[in-house]
């Protein structure tokens, strides 16, 4: 699993996004449709881990949607599936 530093999901957008050095889609996607179910159906939060330029963040949240390109979270918060480093629940 990938560290980085635990940031309130609010903060998102003080960040500047950046793409992760290893393309992590692929092996993400099984776990990015568990937790965009896990959202919708059961309310129940996902640890994202993110590439931005100041270095690895992750934030505690629920998946809202998820498309070919981004996860949205809550407050219409997007983040890029090419800056996603890891996900659990």
């Amino acid at each position: 699993m990938a560290t980085g530093e635990l940031i309130p999901k609010e903060d998102i957008p003080k960040y500047k996004l950046a793409r992760a050095s290893e393309d992590h889609v692929m092996e993400l996607r099984h776990k990015l449709r568990s937790a965009l179910r896990l959202g919708n159906e059961f309310k129940a939060k996902a640890i994202i881990t993110f590439q931005t330029v100041e270095g690895p963040k992750r934030v505690e949240t629920t998946v809202w949607t998820l498309t070919e390109d981004a996860l949205q979270i809550k407050n219409g918060v997007v983040l890029p599936l090419g800056s996603l480093l890891d996900i659990d629940y």
